[in-house]
């Protein structure tokens, strides 16, 4: 069995990999870091072999799955890496930050053979697939609206933590590409394609960053529904995120991994027990004011999904063609809210983005 981390990346989120490489039974043997004791820390409390180079962790033979969790905009150089030298690769959202960089990254593990999966754990809970299965049944009848929620709260200390985040160059944005970006995922996951959108931006609430702090969008799909995506990481003290999906026959309502509204014109036995197993499964404080207050359950399960299709030789559930999916729509929103006019979907290229709205700072 393949089952053999590497872990390229070692900052919060890495703890989050190696929790969930120890859940499925999976065995972290190396990790590296371009800040060495940020590789010894991990290496350390979790029982591995911090590595001195990139290319030490990619020679080692005991190495067969990497995962990385570098900054966004830096995801590129390892994936690519990793697959040029045989390795699987799990890349932590977003796939990439520019639509060029998440094809190259999906070009590079095709011509290697190697698997690719884009982390996005929230498709992984039980009441995200309950909802899946429920439109896949036709229960809502025709989907009308579907709309992502995500009011957070994040300090200024947060952005001046480090040096990466809220740039362009490598947290690749604000609210949507940082924070929401999970929401999106699952939104378009649930109702299908986003065909055009209609978006403003702006920097409300933080200094010293270049990024949205607050973005809604208005969305319509391919199956005609409409809906709304709400970004921002400067509403007070913060909320737990939602998606809302609505139809002529039925709604449910997920807060974090609750399902808080399951209502359908015809109700069947199991109705009753989905409203009681799917309450109160909320663990920690789902990121809303916190980003270490996340379980990495869902990475877990991810994990064991990535493990499985390697060993069978099946694609991932999430691929890299689904995690490029929330990047261009995202893109899409920036550009948006920068021209005033609506955007269409697929896009054909990146857009290029160069000024915002009110309060944003130009990218070059």
């Amino acid at each position: 069995m393949i089952n053999q981390f590497g872990i390229i990346g070692c900052g919060m989120i890495a703890r989050f990999h190696a929790r969930a490489i120890k859940d499925t039974g999976g065995e972290l043997a190396t990790c590296y870091d371009h800040i060495p004791q940020a590789a010894e820390n991990i290496a350390k409390e979790f029982g591995c072999k911090a590595c001195e180079s990139l290319d030490v962790l990619l020679a080692d033979p005991n190495v067969k799955i990497v995962t990385i969790g570098t900054p966004s905009g830096a995801h590129a150089e390892a994936a690519i890496a990793a697959a040029r030298a045989g390795k699987h690769v799990i890349v932590e959202k977003p796939l990439e930050i520019t639509l060029e960089r998440c094809d190259a990254i999906i070009d590079a593990c095709d011509k290697a053979g190697v698997t690719l999966s884009t982390i996005f754990p929230s498709r992984f809970h039980d009441s995200s697939v309950k909802i899946k299965n429920a439109i896949t049944a036709n229960r809502f009848g025709r989907l009308t609206m579907g709309d992502a929620i995500v009011k957070w709260y994040r300090t200024q200390g947060y952005y001046d933590s480090g040096a990466w985040r809220g740039t362009w160059e490598l947290d690749g944005g604000g609210a949507l590409m940082n924070q929401a970006i999970h929401s999106v995922d699952l939104l378009t996951w649930l109702m299908g394609p986003i065909v055009e959108i209609r978006a403003q931006a702006a920097l409300l609430a933080h200094e010293r960053i270049a990024v949205e702090d607050t973005a809604v969008a208005t969305v319509q799909f391919a199956n005609g529904a409409l809906g709304v995506i709400e970004a921002t990481t400067a509403a007070y003290p913060g909320y737990l995120k939602r998606v809302e999906i609505h139809g002529e026959a039925g709604s449910a309502v997920l807060e974090e991994e609750d399902i808080v509204k399951w209502d359908f014109a015809e109700s069947i036995p199991d109705d009753a027990a989905i409203r009681e197993a799917m309450t109160n499964r909320l663990s920690g404080g789902g990121g809303a004011a916190d980003p270490a207050a996340i379980g990495h359950h869902g990475h877990a399960r991810q994990f064991a999904d990535v493990i499985d299709a390697i060993n069978s030789g099946r694609k991932p559930l999430i691929d890299g063609q689904e995690g490029r999916r929330s990047v261009e729509i995202i893109l899409a929103i920036y550009k948006a809210a920068e021209t005033g006019q609506a955007v269409q979907l697929p896009l054909t290229t990146d857009p290029e983005l160069t000024v915002r709205t009110a309060g944003m700072i130009k990218r070059e």
